[in-house]
């Protein structure tokens, strides 16, 4: 019974905050995570798709060239030998402040898909974060759970053995085994719980998660007048403010492209009127402009403005957001940090009755009801501690996450 009262007074394994896989565990788990991810996988054609297009609005041109090809006779009606070739060589022209605004958008366009890279490994962090930090509390569980099996076991041969001798009711006995079935089924949904736990984790990492699971450290928050004052680098609001700006850019590249672009050409025709005379060789040069269409000047314009406009309320709802956020999960770790100081005492007192109900109960003088009762207690009060502890441990990743902080 004492060696039961020891291992019962135990404290959970805790979380290592001062160890080096405090830190690096969740880093490399990251990078796991982060090449398995479906959508990372086609960040590398987006940027190439951006460069390529900021590449295009840095030429001398709005689109490539083209050469055309001509001939004509009368070989089919009259043959006397007339023939006409012509080659035309056209190039489009930049609309005057076009190229200007194509390059501003092709620029801010390669902005955004780095933006956007950083957002999403932001975002993964996030998930990585709630699905470790429930694997760490599923695997306390389950540790809780299997010691106070084997504590109920021990209790239960210790019962048995006295009821043999005459010291105890049947109904003590009786009391003993049902505690150890009781012990059994919490064992049991605590590994299945574990179990998808692990899986849930594995199903972004792609590999086992280690044994050691560590805090991280709390992000320092700065404040200014008594306000919290957000990263100015948080991948949210970077990610929102690529956005806007490439939506602005595309508002400009539309004012800017109210026709069709002009088109330049260089025409040059060899011809003959009849078997008897010669070649003769004639070079033009053409210049096509298009008309505007106030219909479709305002429909593309229309369009970019709209997607501003969207872009820029996104921009204001995400520092707001992360704003609020970030206030959340400060108050969160300030309560979870009080919660585990009373949760310390409290297994304290509960440890102190667990060992007086012990000693009474080996002495005759309290019955087996009472001393499972104050273990019952006794384990609610490790298992509170043990929740606070990786709860504080998830508010520091939460706060973290909040600030825009990767591990």
């Amino acid at each position: 019974m004492a060696v039961c009262a020891i291992g019962l007074l135990l404290a959970l394994p805790t979380l290592a905050a001062d160890t080096p896989s405090a830190s690096t565990g969740l880093a490399r788990a990251l990078e796991q995570a982060w090449r398995l991810h479906p959508q990372a996988a086609g960040l590398d054609a987006r940027e190439a798709e951006a460069r390529a297009a900021q590449e295009v609005a840095t030429g001398l041109t709005p689109e490539p060239p083209s050469v055309a090809i001509g001939s004509l006779n009368d070989r089919y009606n009259r043959n006397l030998g007339r023939q006409e070739w012509e080659v035309e060589l056209a190039a489009p022209l930049w609309l005057p402040g076009q190229k200007a605004a194509r390059e501003a958008e092709a620029a801010s366009r390669v902005e955004e898909a780095a933006a956007k890279r950083a957002a999403l490994r932001w975002g993964l962090a996030g998930e990585l974060r709630e699905a470790w930090w429930s694997l760490a509390a599923a695997r306390n569980v389950n540790a809780l759970a299997i010691r106070r099996l084997a504590t109920a076991q021990a209790l239960e041969a210790d019962v048995r053995r006295r009821y043999t001798v005459g010291e105890l009711s049947r109904i003590d006995a009786n009391l003993a085994q049902a505690e150890v079935l009781a012990a059994s089924a919490e064992q049991a949904e605590t590994e299945t719980a574990l179990l998808q736990a692990e899986q849930a984790l594995r199903t972004l990492t792609g590999t086992v998660a280690p044994q050691d699971v560590g805090e991280e450290v709390p992000t320092t928050l700065r404040r200014s007048g008594g306000l919290m004052s957000m990263p100015d680098a948080h991948p949210s609001i970077v990610a929102a403010a690529a956005a806007t700006r490439s939506a602005r850019a595309r508002v400009t590249v539309a004012d800017e492209s109210r026709r069709a672009a002009p088109e330049l050409a260089l025409r040059v025709v060899r011809e003959r009127g009849d078997f008897a005379e010669p070649y003769a060789n004639t070079v033009g040069i053409r210049l096509k402009i298009p008309f505007s269409s106030g219909p479709l000047v305002r429909r593309e314009t229309s369009a970019a403005k709209a997607d501003a406009d969207q872009a820029d309320a996104e921009m204001i709802r995400a520092q707001t957001r992360t704003q609020l956020d970030a206030e959340r999960a400060e108050r969160t770790l300030a309560s979870s940090e009080r919660q585990l100081i009373m949760a310390q005492e409290r297994r304290l007192l509960s440890a102190e009755n667990l060992r007086l109900a012990e000693k009474a109960f080996s002495l005759g003088e309290s019955d087996l009801a009472t001393l499972l009762r104050i273990r019952a207690a006794a384990y609610d009060a490790e298992a509170f501690l043990d929740r606070q502890r990786v709860a504080r441990a998830a508010a520091i990743s939460r706060l973290n996450q909040a600030l825009g902080v990767l591990p």
